[in-house]
């Protein structure tokens, strides 16, 4: 989903080859206990259409919603009223390629928390970064 405001921000995106097979990194990326490893505690269903919440700890639940699910290399779902997540998975024989994109970035936008997209952008890049490889971890142990 391209960002089209004349005040689009970058999206975020994070990619890193993980020395595990796919299915391991599918089931870590797109199953409610797998999210919950390394992501947020959820209520997660691989299921097009599917809404669902992550618990964000001091930010509370987040809602979320299952736009795409292409098994095992594609999960696109909407967090909250301003974000899109993407899970790609791409097989390397015995390793894959994951890449993160989180898009929606609008200098525009303020968050629910009263925050502007361009304030938390970095931080939330940051964030990325460290889940992801929490993400390679989990599926490498």
């Amino acid at each position: 989903m391209e960002n089209k405001s004349p005040n689009a921000l970058p999206d975020i995106r994070h990619t890193l080859v993980f020395n595990a097979p796919i299915q391991k990194v599918w089931d870590a990326v797109a199953t409610s206990e797998g999210i919950a490893a390394w992501f947020m505690p959820n209520n997660f269903e691989p299921v097009a259409g599917f809404e669902f919440h992550v618990d964000a700890g001091p930010f509370g639940k987040a809602p979320c919603k299952v736009l795409e699910i292409d098994p095992p290399n594609r999960l696109l779902f909407q967090w909250t009223d301003d974000w899109t997540i993407t899970f790609e998975l791409k097989a390397l024989e015995e390793k894959t390629e994951f890449t993160l994109i989180h898009s929606g970035w609008d200098a525009d936008k303020m968050t629910g928390f009263g925050q502007t997209h361009t304030m938390i952008r970095g931080t939330m890049d940051q964030g990325w970064a460290g889940l992801v490889q929490k993400l390679g971890s989990y599926v490498e142990a």
